[in-house]
């Protein structure tokens, strides 16, 4: 089923059972999560969505995503664009005690109700998709690499060079002032 818009809740056991395939977008600007992450965004991530069942039974869900976000540069935070893409594979599950019989290969989701959030399962699997760090070319990043050497760290070295916190008692002790003393 090719849609524009994925639809927020589905009944994924009948999509399963029918091997249906739902492809299309959700609006970026209708996840609250993925903007506490990354920041408010524009635009539309495209999402494919495989239901079925495997050679054991188990009901899944293999999924692809693709969106361009808008991160902020970790030197200038002036956002760059940034592709991000993800291929995963869920096994539904209707309580948490299942999701350890799943195999490594599949990541649990909590199907409640015979019900579906897509919308937080495509949020969660961006949040998981986003890179740890962004950075623009240094030429093009509008913090200069002077810029982010910190000035006092070469002033504190050369203060510490220069005034040997001994001195003071090394003049002392070869003046005689400490012989004697106990």
């Amino acid at each position: 089923m090719l849609t524009s818009q994925i639809p927020s809740r589905v009944e994924p056991y009948k999509l399963a059972a029918r091997r249906e395939r739902l492809e299309g977008t959700v609006a970026l600007d209708k996840l609250p999560r993925l903007a506490e992450e990354a920041g408010d965004q524009t635009g539309d991530c495209h999402v494919v969505l495989e239901f079925g069942i495997d050679a054991q039974g188990r009901r899944e869900i293999r999924g692809q995503l693709q969106a361009t976000l808008a991160l902020p540069c970790r030197r200038c935070l002036v956002p760059l664009s940034q592709d991000v893409s993800s291929e995963f594979l869920l096994g539904m599950v209707s309580d948490e005690a299942l999701a350890a019989e799943l195999p490594a290969s599949h990541e649990p989701v909590l199907v409640e109700n015979e019900q579906l959030d897509l919308l937080a399962v495509v949020e969660d699997e961006l949040i998981l998709s986003l890179p740890q760090v962004v950075y623009h070319d240094e030429a093009e990043c509008h913090v200069s690499a002077e810029q982010l050497v910190s000035k006092t760290e070469g002033a504190t070295a050369e203060s510490t060079s220069t005034t040997n916190p001994f001195a003071v008692l090394n003049a002392l002790k070869s003046s005689g002032a400490l012989k004697g003393k106990k």
